[in-house]
């Protein structure tokens, strides 16, 4: 048992009556081998919540590997005051393990508490872990001031042509959540001589243009500019169709909602960013 579910334990352990007793038993759920035991702890703490428990479920959150007992403990952590989780979330940002790192900025998109805004560094938008990098960009986009977003898609548009699918649809889907803000940024990146970062900025403009086209569809369009002689027309664009095969659902690292939906109440902004499939990393 870790040193912080020892700590909770002792803590709980001085009342042993009621909640206190059914909390304790959570507690140490979230260490059960069984993943259905782990989602029921992960939901039984975050129905009642208790600040002393926050560091113990940040603890899972790094160490968990079901995606979605993860975003039962994210959730749980969303139930409890930003004062208390802000603090333990920020330190995971400079984790040395990827999960760490991945959740905790997945936590921080939940909680949309624009003092972390900060804490999303270059380092972490440009992340070697794609996962780290995917929930970067999420989280970048839900918590970027106003006034930013065009400096943001600068940024971001450096790592367009990069990785596999679904790594490829998450950023796409977070430069579109920035809306018109980042047209300048993707109009230079059509320019480049990549194929791979021409095609991918194409398919992302695609998007912009007309989000009810489909990643599928603005992929296969950009391929075919680029088959037709368009600038990079020299490269393989095969790996970027294969981006198409992720569909329109959003990418498999989330599990709450469209990762492509934006923010809402912004300039050039058409919904809140979230995370689909899976939306744990």
């Amino acid at each position: 048992m870790t040193s912080s579910s020892l700590l909770a334990e002792e803590v709980v352990s001085m009342t042993v009556t009621g909640h206190d007793t059914d909390t304790v038993r959570a507690l140490r759920g979230l260490e059960d081998d069984r993943a259905s035991v782990r989602l029921r702890a992960a939901l039984a703490v975050g129905s009642t919540p208790d600040p002393r428990f926050v560091g113990t479920l940040v603890e899972r959150c790094a160490v968990e590997p079901e995606f979605f007992v993860r975003d039962m403990l994210t959730w749980a952590l969303t139930r409890h005051p930003v004062s208390v989780t802000l603090p333990p979330l920020l330190r995971e940002l400079r984790s040395e393990r990827a999960r760490a790192r991945s959740q905790a900025l997945h936590t921080l998109s939940k909680i949309g508490d624009r003092r972390a805004w900060p804490a999303i560094t270059r380092a972490l938008l440009t992340d070697a872990d794609d996962e780290v990098a995917r929930s970067a960009w999420r989280a970048a986009v839900v918590l970027v001031p106003e006034g930013e977003e065009a400096a943001l898609a600068v940024l971001l548009a450096t790592q367009l042509g990069r990785g596999g699918r679904e790594t490829r649809l998450s950023l796409s889907q977070a430069l579109v959540a920035l809306g018109d803000a980042m047209a300048p940024a993707l109009a230079a990146a059509t320019r480049n001589p990549d194929p791979l970062v021409h095609a991918h900025a194409l398919a992302t403009q695609r998007l912009l243009s007309d989000p009810d086209a489909g990643f599928t569809l603005a992929v296969e369009e950009a391929k075919r500019v680029v088959a037709l002689g368009g600038q990079g027309a020299s490269g393989d664009v095969g790996d970027v169709g294969d981006a198409g095969d992720a569909g329109d659902a959003g990418d498999s690292h989330g599990s709450d909602g469209s990762d492509g939906s934006g923010r809402s109440g912004r300039s050039g902004r058409s919904g809140r960013s979230g995370r689909s499939d899976e939306e744990g990393p």
